[in-house]
């Protein structure tokens, strides 16, 4: 152990010093990091591992550029509310956020983002080795969009700059799997066959599939939401110069059907009340035989001493049948304030913690999975660590192509959203017909996106 300890040292310390090289090597070239010495920004950042890992490099980044950074670090459960205030109250903090894209379609159509290109695309402000290119094209074009409704996300303006994203797949109990001769399911009729026949796989209490079920957004947007586009379904489509919500057709009200049929009868038992915590909890305790949600939960619940079942746990890709795979993505990543006083200071913030060197070191040393750059995926040090986790890699490489934000941004996410897991509540637990549920869910969407216009920006 002790000489493992040494060796990830030393190997920290050759990584740190090719950091300091192509920070020297930059400006070498003529980039000013020095042209807003002596500003002082402040930031506003979500507890998350993301944010630990930032915190590390704060003096290294005021070294590098003389900016003074004052921050605040508040927990998920009211940063969003405690930073939407701050932004609509215009009085320029904070002057770099953490925030999701659900997020931004909001912040954004209100006018209180600052569009990011002109600041990219100008040598002045940004290093020419910080290479857009590199961030795997479905994460970065997930923080554009052109704010116009009925538009999707990879058009117009980039809002936000990826720290790091989570794809939703399928983990599984490898050890139980192997020790039966379980194949992971390919379609969503295999998966739910499993989930069943794996209810007490375990023993008393243990069942086949952990997925989320509380009342919230955030239960549709991991393996629902991978699994009904899939499927060809579509959360909206255009008609008559207007977004008309599509989750009552005949194809998603029957898979809202076969969802829904699967939680009851391999789910876990308390669905109703289930996060991302209960559900990945439970496959490192050894309660669910498999996972739906996003990548990185289950990743950490297979970190050495982490969970009962930590090392037995595999990923495999979403069993989302033939065709074209990719999953429904989460993105964490840096917004900037448009009435911050201190924009090219913010950008040399955004654009430090957002480079190859920083998210690399960040993906070795503090495991900030998933990293959205391919070239941090192609180091050598960061293969070694993510291989250890069987099917990762494998099954991302598969996915990543086909990952991205598959909801139609419009202002009004996060109630419609939050309305469909209500309506999937009731189709579950109460039993409800899907056919008139979702139907009456349609009608509520309608009515409150039904005064967008196409090609309208905001509410």
């Amino acid at each position: 152990m002790t000489h493992h300890r040494a060796s990830f040292r030393r190997q920290s310390l050759i990584l740190l010093v090719g950091m300091a090289l192509i920070g020297s090597q930059a400006m070498a070239q003529g980039f000013n990091y020095m042209q807003a010495k002596g500003t002082t920004i402040s930031v506003a950042l979500n507890q998350h591992p993301y944010q630990a890992a930032m915190l590390k490099k704060i003096a290294d980044f005021t070294k590098l550029t003389g900016i003074t950074v004052k921050y605040t670090v508040t927990p998920e459960s009211n940063y969003f509310d405690k930073v939407t205030t701050a932004l609509f109250s215009k009085n320029g903090s904070p002057d770099v956020f953490m925030t999701g894209i659900y997020q931004s379609w909001d912040y954004a159509s209100a006018g209180s983002m600052e569009p990011l290109d002109k600041y990219m695309n100008d040598s002045k402000y940004t290093a020419s080795d910080w290479n857009a290119k590199d961030f795997f094209p479905g994460v970065l074009n997930a923080g554009k969009w052109s704010l116009k409704v009925g538009t999707q996300t990879g058009t117009g303006s980039q809002w936000v700059l990826p720290l790091g994203f989570e794809s939703n797949t399928l983990a599984y109990n490898k050890k139980y799997f192997d020790a039966n001769g379980l194949k992971p399911p390919t379609n969503l009729t295999e998966l739910a066959a499993l989930a069943k026949k794996l209810k007490g796989w375990n023993g008393p209490g243990s069942y086949g599939l952990a997925v989320r079920g509380t009342r919230e957004w955030a239960t549709i947007h991991p393996g629902y939401m991978t699994a009904y586009t899939a499927a060809g379904n579509k959360d909206f489509v255009v008609k008559d110069n207007k977004l008309v919500s599509g989750v009552d057709t005949p194809a998603a009200i029957a898979f809202t059907k076969t969802w829904a049929d699967m939680i009851r009868d391999g789910g876990p038992p308390a669905w109703s009340t289930y996060t991302w915590y209960q559900a990945s909890s439970d496959l490192g305790a050894g309660k669910a035989a498999m996972l739906y949600d996003a990548d990185i939960a289950a990743y950490f619940q297979n970190v050495p001493g982490s969970s009962k079942e930590a090392g037995n746990i595999a990923w495999t890709i979403p069993p989302t049948g033939p065709g074209k795979v990719g999953a429904n993505e989460w993105i964490w990543g840096l917004g900037m304030n448009a009435s911050s006083k201190n924009k090219v200071a913010a950008w040399l913030f955004m654009q430090y913690f957002t480079s190859a060197p920083y998210q690399t070191q960040a993906a070795i040393n503090d495991a900030t999975v998933n990293p959205p750059r391919a070239s941090t995926w192609a180091n050598a040090q960061f293969k070694t660590t993510i291989n250890k986790a069987s099917g990762y890699v494998d099954s991302f490489n598969k996915y990543i192509g086909g990952t991205s934000i598959k909801f139609t941004p419009q202002p009004y996410f996060f109630e419609t959203t939050t309305d469909w897991a209500a309506a999937l509540q009731k189709v579950v637990v109460n039993n409800a017909d899907p056919a008139s549920t979702m139907k009456d869910l349609a009608t509520g969407i309608n009515a409150k996106v039904g005064k967008l216009k196409i090609g309208q920006i905001g509410k």
